[in-house]
Parts: structure tokens; sequence; C-alpha cells
């Protein structure tokens, strides 16, 4: 086909082509709520090459619906490229000539690792709501298993935004001797309480969908109109009033005559229904759940009587990223850890995208991100 070469050639730049790779570990993880999960499987991707010393990795962590495929294109006939893909390869911020770049799908998600949707070794069937309840902290200790498995003993840098930020953050407390550097973009230390607002009306959107069946809906069409009303309010908190109001304005995406029935709409409520029709072709309803759950229990300070108190043993040097217009983890919550970070003497920095486009900036920014990284990294 005319023009089948010249893409090609275009998908060959950055990291190029790439496979998802998988892991198991019939041994699992014993679980922060208490339960045993085995066995578990992991999804990843990486790029680069690991040097002998395995001492130059570089670990990338996915927001909420997110994946493993960070970067480079699957097939010549993908429309995009991984979601961090300007950020990974020869000569960009996390230069693939230097570091050795891993990505893996979280535990509880569903592309790859082990989720709601994976067979219960006692059933056979899948898990469903008898899945336990996982922590962020979860996520971090199967992808220490991972890493391991990888020959990985040491990162240069753990880097994420929204729920991947947490895991950056989670890293840097759990396994602080391993980890140079903690890049946390649009994190905080705890969900505010609007932030638990929000996750509680996208998981009611799932349970009120008769089709949810408990949790036990595999085989069947599942919540789907739940899951996509939870992708719709879930989209609301990722953008700002400034993007809305220039993307959409009261523009009508029903004709006009239209106007005066309750089934009219405006394009911004198209839009909004596309996003969640959307997501149901590719994310399971049940790791919606889980995932934002996860998120909800996170808690820098849990335990301790103030946040400067639980990041007293922290040893990573921490850039904090805030977006101007985020509402959903506006700057203030960055802020907040930099400062705990430095009345302890540890080594922090806060740095800010100005964008119109909300929390979904660090998926959108990427020259301004990229900048931020790299002059971090530099000053490793």
């Amino acid at each position: 086909m005319p023009g089948t070469s010249l893409a090609v050639e275009e998908k060959n730049t950055g990291v190029g082509f790439v496979r998802t790779l998988y892991a198991t570990f019939p041994e699992g993880i014993s679980l922060r709520c208490g339960a045993t999960l085995a066995p578990v499987t992991v999804a990843y991707e990486t790029y680069g090459e690991l040097n002998a010393a395995g001492d130059n990795a570089v670990l990338i962590c996915h927001a909420l619906t997110g994946d493993a495929h960070a970067a480079g294109w699957h097939t010549p006939t993908d429309k995009v490229p991984g979601w961090w893909d300007p950020l990974v390869g020869p000569g960009r911020p996390f230069d693939t000539e230097r570091y050795f770049v891993i990505c893996s799908n979280v535990l509880g998600g569903c592309a790859g690792s082990t989720g709601p949707a994976s067979p219960n070794p006692a059933t056979g069937r899948p898990y469903g709501r008898s899945f336990p309840v996982i922590t962020v902290e979860d996520m971090v200790r199967v992808q220490h298993r991972l890493l391991k498995e990888l020959g990985v003993k040491r990162l240069v840098a753990v880097a994420g935004g929204s729920l991947g930020g947490l895991q950056a953050l989670e890293w840097g407390r759990v396994y602080p001797q391993l980890v140079e550097n903690v890049i946390a973009i649009g994190a905080a230390a705890a969900l505010s309480a609007q932030a638990l607002a929000w996750n509680y009306t996208q998981r009611q959107a799932i349970y009120l969908d008769p089709a949810w069946q408990n949790g036990d809906y595999y085989g069947g069409p599942g919540p789907v109109q739940g899951l996509a009303l939870a992708r719709a309010i879930g989209t609301i908190t990722y953008k700002s009033e400034a993007s809305w109001q220039k993307k959409f304005g009261r523009a009508l995406a029903s004709p006009p005559e239209e106007l005066y029935r309750l089934e009219s709409r405006f394009q911004v409520e198209s839009y909004l229904a596309y996003q969640g029709e959307k997501l149901v072709r590719r994310f399971d309803a049940n790791s919606y759940l889980y995932l934002t759950k996860a998120m909800d229990l996170f808690d820098l300070a849990q335990g301790f009587p103030s946040l400067r108190a639980a990041l007293a043993d922290y040893s990573p040097r921490v850039l904090m990223v805030g977006i101007s217009s985020d509402f959903l983890f506006p700057p203030h919550q960055q802020k907040e850890i930099v400062r705990a970070l430095r009345a302890g003497k540890k080594s922090a920095v806060y740095r800010e995208i100005i964008s119109p486009y909300g929390h979904d900036a660090f998926l959108i920014e990427f020259d301004q991100l990229g900048y931020i990284i790299e002059e971090f990294l530099l000053r490793a």
C-alpha cells in the first residue's frame, strides 16, 4: 500500500517495535490485607539493555487504566505508540542508550497481570469479587519480584503519574536502598476527601449496574453501562474548566431542532459517552473497582504522627511535579511532600507543568515534562 513503508519507517524511531512479555511467580505474594495470592503473573515490556552491574534500570509505573505498553509500537498497523512514547528512547529523557527501562502492568490490572479476571486456582473460574483487596504497596512488591527476575540490582529512577506517581513514592518508602531517584507527577501523600468522593461515585456506578452481578459477570456482557459512567465521571476529574471550555464550550452535538428534547446532547456529553464506550472495550470493571480502592488506601503517613516523621528514612532524591490546572491532585499536595522531605534534610525539588489540560497534562505536555525530567536526572 502507498505510504506503508514510510509509516513503518516512522515507527522504527524511538524504541521501534516491541512486544509484551510475561513472568509468572508460582510462590505468589503475601498481601497487605493478610491474604496470599498465588500464582502471580506480570505483563511487562523492556526497552534498552541492562548493564553487567544491573544498576542502569528505570522503572516506569502506569496510571489507573494504563498498561505495560509505555513506548514503541506492537505492529505496523498501530495507530498510536505507547502512552509515554515521547519520553522513552534514544536521546529522549529516559534514554535507552543509557538506561534499561521497564514498565509492568500492575497487580489487579487487566492487561496481562493477575487481577480479578484471572482464573482462581481453587475454582478454575475468574476471581471476580473473591479477588483480595490490594494496595499500592502490593503492586510495588510484585514489581520488585519482577526486577529480581530480570537481574536488576538498583534503579536509577522510578517514575510515574497519578497512580503511577503513588507507586513511585511507595518504592522510595519500601525499598529506599534500591532506588536513587523518585519522580512522581500529579501524585499526593494520600488522596484528599474530594478525590475519595470521586472514586466512590465511580465505584457506585459499577455496583449499581444490574449486570455487575456482585462481580461474577464473566462470560456475559458485564456492567458496561456502569463502567462507561465511571469512566465519564473520572474523565471529568482529569480535565480543567479551561480545557473543557476551549474544546467544547456549549457547542451542540444534536441538531438544533432537537434542543428541547431530554435526549439532546451538547458536544461535551457526547465526548464523555465516547470515552466510556472506548474504555469498556479494553478494561475490566472489577479491575477498576480494585485499583481505585488501592488508590484510596494509599497513605504515606499511615501509622506516623506526621508526614515528616513518615519520611524520616526516605533516602532517594525526589522530584515532585505538579500541574498548574490539576484539581484532582492539586499542586499544593506535591509541595507538601517536598516540604516534609526538606524539613527532614532530604533531597527534594518541586517543578510545575504549566498547562490548561488538568490532571491529564502528564500524558500530553511531553515537552515540558521531558525537560523537567532530563534536568533532574542530569543533576543526579
